[in-house]
């Protein structure tokens, strides 16, 4: 889901609307048409994207390859009068866009000392900050550079270039930051470099770049797309880093080669933007990359500091500093944001996501009855979304090991509060799964605690407190665990994700444990569509997909407090909140550790309008809400004191389970560790002294 941009004034002169306050950079790639040893023409053709992207708010804008004469122009590269105008193009660029904010990326081929090299000018306010030769020049196939263009290998140390009145650093060892934002440091690689076992945007990433840049020319050939786009996500992903790349495009000569103008930003292996191909006109693309995600994870990878230790990554670097001076206005968010972080909304990646879901979770389970010598299972089933996921894992589970459903012994286990919904949907769907199915009333056992602790409940007292909900919970997992004992099996747990951040679950004795979790890294919104999955798909036939798809659309709930009529009488989401906002805060305190007043600003822009982007295949049109900042704000603090404050103790005794995707999981011997008295006061500050909750 993709947000426009919005050119309106941030609230009441509060940052919380800047994307660049919260750490954001607008980036802009481009292929403009070219003209063929023509940097006249060029020259007009590149500044009118320039201005473009600072109409946009762009901080940064990369233009291809030798674009201001063109690339494919073979011999003409050595005839004086073109290097001249190119060099006076490049003058007349820096001079025109003094007043733009993008720090400009403009290629070009430029004379030093007798050789000529195949360069990146980087410019930005009327200044020439440094520029970057061409490290690899490929000179096989279709490509003849070397016949051309010195290496920058022969650049010595320190070496520098005087162009349009101004003397600057010469070399691939330049890195760009800027002094007034916190994160960006720029590297710049060309083309081929990229395509090389070790890039020089590796060393310049373990040195600290941030966002490395490639102005390309690339010619199209069928198939090479792919590659391009393979290259740059597995350098940005494996650099920790934002990759922008601007190949050549039209006007380029055809002699003997196409040009598709293929422009991409990628960040840490997400793809961002791209440009169309193919086009006859400037094509730009703009994305507003996170440099504080970027940071962060690379403060938690430890084997990306190692490596830049290692390597010598970490010195002989010219650090050439600037001035950004970023607009401080709402100029709108332009990213990939999904409403369900652990729900892809493309099809395609949905379907992949869930089928390999329920083989991690299965193949974990199987793995552990073999290694624990049982063929058994007992679960308790509720007609609710948790219970319905992990019987699903536990028939399929079977199926892998070879042995029958009836070794699965589900039980529904009716109490005070169990509605006669959620009973006639968990018997609905043991007998078209084909388990072993049967029912304990824990009525009567329930009641007899509630006497023997003086509970006025016992004696018709509706006092529906959490000792009155606790005894339910209790009474289920003691039952579960002695019927193991009796059937010689292996309790399995049903509670999710979401349920462990938020600590709703009954502690010890109840929900929270057992001899397996399946559900334990998987969030309330991935399991419901999970099952959604196995519904649509119908896996386990008509009958099956039917009572799931009613489970679907029951509201989420507990049952442990008695109502008057057939569904459930607590709607769990009323206290905990939409576990839509949850799981979007909890994938991004727990993946990323962003602020709780960014994760605020990226969830206003992804639910803030429930009639734009895009929904996840199948999601019910009825169910497609939106939510205002006041309430994002709201359930955000509930999120927090919870998180951080009042459930860790259960978090710190987890049972066994298996991680299911890389959002994360809350094993205490996994992806996270905290104290279980830590206060929750630093991230509360931060959420409300930054986002408007009225």
């Amino acid at each position: 889901m993709t947000q426009s941009s919005r050119n309106v004034t941030t609230t009441a002169g509060h940052g919380f609307h800047s994307i660049y306050a919260q750490g954001y950079l607008r980036c802009a790639v481009s292929s403009h048409p070219v003209t063929p040893a023509d940097p006249e023409a060029n020259l007009a053709a590149a500044l009118k994207v320039a201005r473009k992207a600072d109409a946009e708010g762009a901080g940064l804008l990369v233009l291809p390859e030798l674009g201001l004469t063109g690339y494919a122009i073979d011999d003409l590269l050595h005839q004086q009068v073109l290097l001249d105008a190119a060099e006076a193009a490049l003058e007349a660029f820096s001079a025109a866009t003094a007043t733009l904010l993008p720090v400009c990326l403009v290629g070009a081929p430029l004379r030093w000392r007798g050789r000529l090299f195949n360069c990146a000018a980087v410019l930005h306010r009327g200044r020439l900050l440094g520029v970057v030769p061409k490290t690899y020049l490929p000179n096989y196939r279709e490509f003849y550079e070397a016949r051309h263009f010195a290496p920058s290998s022969e650049l010595p140390p320190g070496a520098e270039i005087t162009l349009a009145g101004q003397t600057v650093p010469f070399g691939t060892d330049l890195l760009f930051r800027a002094e007034d934002m916190a994160g960006l440091t720029l590297a710049v690689e060309i083309c081929e470099d990229v395509w090389v076992p070790i890039p020089p945007s590796s060393r310049a990433a373990m040195a600290g770049a941030t966002v490395l840049t490639n102005l390309s020319a690339s010619n199209a050939i069928v198939g090479k797309t792919e590659a391009r786009h393979a290259l740059c996500r597995v350098q940005s992903m494996r650099c920790n880093a934002a990759y922008l790349y601007s190949a050549a495009g039209w006007g380029e000569s055809t002699t003997d080669l196409a040009w598709d103008g293929q422009g991409m930003i990628y960040e840490n292996g997400a793809l961002l933007a791209e440009a169309p191909r193919f086009s006859r006109q400037a094509e730009t693309v703009f994305a507003d990359v996170d440099l504080e995600l970027l940071s962060a994870e690379r403060m938690r990878n430890g084997s990306f500091a190692r490596c830049a230790e290692e390597t010598g990554a970490l010195s002989g670097w010219r650090e050439l500093p600037f001035r950004l001076d970023p607009p401080s206005g709402d100029i709108g968010l332009r990213r990939p944001l999904a409403r369900f972080p652990f729900v892809p909304d493309d099809p395609a990646r949905l379907d992949a996501l869930c089928g390999e879901a329920f083989e991690i979770q299965s193949q974990g389970l199987a793995r552990r009855l073999e290694a624990a010598g049982l063929e058994k299972v007992v679960i308790g089933v509720s007609g609710g979304l948790d219970s319905s996921q992990a019987l699903l894992v536990a028939v399929h589970a079977m199926h892998r090991l070879g042995l029958p459903r009836k070794n699965v012994l589900a039980y529904t286990l009716p109490a005070f509060a169990t509605s006669t919904a959620t009973r006639t949907a968990a018997w609905r769907l043991m007998r078209a799964l084909g388990v072993s199915a049967a029912e304990i009333n824990l009525t009567e056992a329930s009641r007899q605690m509630l006497r023997d602790v003086g509970h006025p409940s016992a004696e018709g007292v509706p006092h529906y407190d959490v000792t009155f909900e606790n005894v339910q919970a209790g009474a289920r997992t003691s039952l579960l665990f002695r019927l193991a004992n009796r059937h010689d099996a292996l309790v399995l747990g049903t509670g999710d994700l979401s349920e462990l951040a938020l600590g709703w679950c009954t502690y010890g004795v109840g929900d929270h444990m057992s001899h397996y979790n399946v559900n334990g890294s998987v969030p309330k919104t991935l399991i419901q569509y999970l099952i959604r999955w196995v519904a649509t798909r119908e896996l386990h036939g008509p009958e099956a997909s039917a009572v799931l798809r009613d489970i679907l659309a029951t509201e989420i709930s507990p049952e442990l407090v008695p109502g008057d009529g057939d569904g459930p009488a607590q709607a769990t989401e009323d206290s905990v909140g939409p576990y839509a906002l949850q799981d979007f805060t909890l994938y991004h305190i727990s993946r990323f550790g962003l602020r709780p007043s960014k994760i605020a600003l990226l969830a206003w822009h992804a639910w803030k309008d429930a009639e734009a982007g895009d929904w996840p295949p199948h999601f019910p049109a009825g169910k497609r809400v939106a939510y205002d900042l006041p309430t994002i704000r709201r359930w955000m603090d509930v999120f927090l004191r919870r998180f951080f404050q009042t459930s860790q103790f259960k978090r710190s005794a987890l049972p066994n389970g298996p991680k299911i995707s890389s959002g994360g999981s809350l094993s205490p011997r996994g992806d996270w560790r905290m104290p279980s008295d830590s206060s929750a006061e630093a991230w509360l500050r931060d959420l409300h002294a930054n986002v408007l909750g009225d």
